[in-house]
C-alpha cells in the first residue's frame, strides 16, 4: 500500500494553509512537515495494524497483519481457506464421465413434496435424489414387489413374523 500519496496530500494541504501567514510561516510549515513525516507514517502504520487486527478477529481461522516492505505497509493474510475447487459433479455424472443434460420435469405438487421429504431424510438435494431414483429405475437390476423402491415402501411384505 503506497502511503506516500497520503503524506504528500497532507503536506500540500498544510502548505496551502500556511500560505495565509506569509513566507515565514510557510517556511516554518515546510520544516515542520519534513520533521513530522516519520511520525505521520508511524501513525498510519498503527491505524492499519489496528484495522488488520479487527478484520482478523472477525474472520475465524484467519490472521491479518501489516508488515513494512521498504517504507510501505503491506497486508499479510495467513490461514485463509484455499478457494474451493470446482465440483466435477456439476458437469459429469458417475457413469463414465458423460456430460449431464438439463431437463424440465413437471410433477404433481404432492409427488414433489414427497420426493423433497425423502431427499431431506437422506441428507440429499432433490436433484441428487431424483438422479439416484432415475439411475435405479434405469438399472438392469430387477425390482421385487416387496422391496423399497426409490425410498417408497412396497405394497406387500414377505416373510414370517413370530
Amino acid at each position: 500500500m503506497d502511503i506516500t500519496a497520503l503524506t504528500d496530500s497532507l503536506r500540500q494541504d498544510l502548505a496551502r494553509a500556511a500560505e495565509v501567514g506569509g513566507e515565514d510561516v510557510k517556511a516554518a510549515a515546510e520544516r515542520l512537515l519534513l520533521a513530522l513525516d516519520p511520525a505521520l507514517r508511524l501513525t498510519l502504520m498503527e491505524a492499519l495494524s489496528q484495522a488488520a487486527t479487527d478484520i482478523g478477529a472477525a474472520l475465524p481461522g484467519v490472521a491479518v497483519s501489516v508488515r513494512l516492505q521498504g517504507r510501505e505497509p503491506v497486508f499479510v493474510v495467513e490461514g485463509a481457506p484455499a478457494p474451493a475447487a470446482p465440483s466435477l459433479e456439476d458437469h459429469f455424472d458417475d457413469d463414465g464421465g458423460e456430460a449431464t443434460a438439463r431437463i424440465t420435469l413437471r410433477l404433481p405438487e404432492s409427488v414433489k413434496a414427497r420426493a423433497e421429504a425423502l431427499a431431506a431424510r437422506r441428507g440429499q438435494s432433490l436433484n441428487t435424489w431424483l438422479v439416484a431414483a432415475a439411475r435405479s429405475a434405469a438399472s438392469d437390476r430387477p425390482q421385487h414387489s416387496g422391496e423399497s423402491v426409490h425410498g417408497f415402501p412396497g405394497r406387500r411384505m414377505k416373510g414370517w413374523v413370530k
